[in-house]
């Protein structure tokens, strides 16, 4: 998720939490290793985060019923223009990356567009005020948020998911 300069000013108060939570230190960090070594979908863990925001404490059968919602769109959408952006980024043979520059920048784009839409439509169609329960603050409801999200992934590794708390501490001046 690049910056909020790239995404442009946006309506969408779960963008705008984004956009500055992944600025916070060590969350982009965190993040990619979550994602590429725990199978994770920031947007998903964002969502569950965001959810804490409004002091939404989520279970295991939330996650699954959020995750299901948006899996078809993560796989299509968002996962495969994240591995071209990736691949074009070291080359793809016989093109030299100098000469897929271009088309890199502009997947990155399309990308990032592809991930404001998921995050909009979690927005609009499971909205915080559906789910879960009213949590006694805003950093248990997210310490209960990741945790059910990382038990419907089967754990999530600790270090990362610490380094996301703190700074979700931080954030929300806790």
């Amino acid at each position: 998720m690049p910056n909020a300069a790239a995404a442009g000013v946006r309506e969408s108060a779960f963008w705008q939490f984004s956009l500055a939570f992944y600025a916070r230190a060590g969350v982009a960090d965190a993040c990619l290793k979550l994602q590429d070594n725990a199978g994770a979908d920031v947007n998903m863990m964002f969502y569950v985060l965001f959810l804490a925001t409004h002091r939404r404490q989520i279970d295991r059968m939330d996650v699954a019923h959020i995750d299901a919602s948006i899996k078809g769109w993560r796989e299509i959408a968002v996962v495969p223009l994240r591995t071209l952006r990736r691949k074009l980024k070291n080359g793809i043979e016989p093109v030299a990356v100098a000469d897929s520059e271009s088309l890199r920048s502009a997947v990155k784009r399309i990308e990032l567009d592809a991930e404001r839409i998921e995050q909009e439509w979690l927005e609009k169609n499971v909205p915080a005020a559906t789910l879960g329960t009213h949590a006694a603050s805003q950093v248990e409801a997210a310490q209960a948020n990741l945790a059910a999200y990382g038990a419907l992934l089967n754990e999530l590794p600790d270090a990362p998911v610490a380094t996301l708390l703190a700074a979700y501490a931080r954030h929300v001046g806790a």
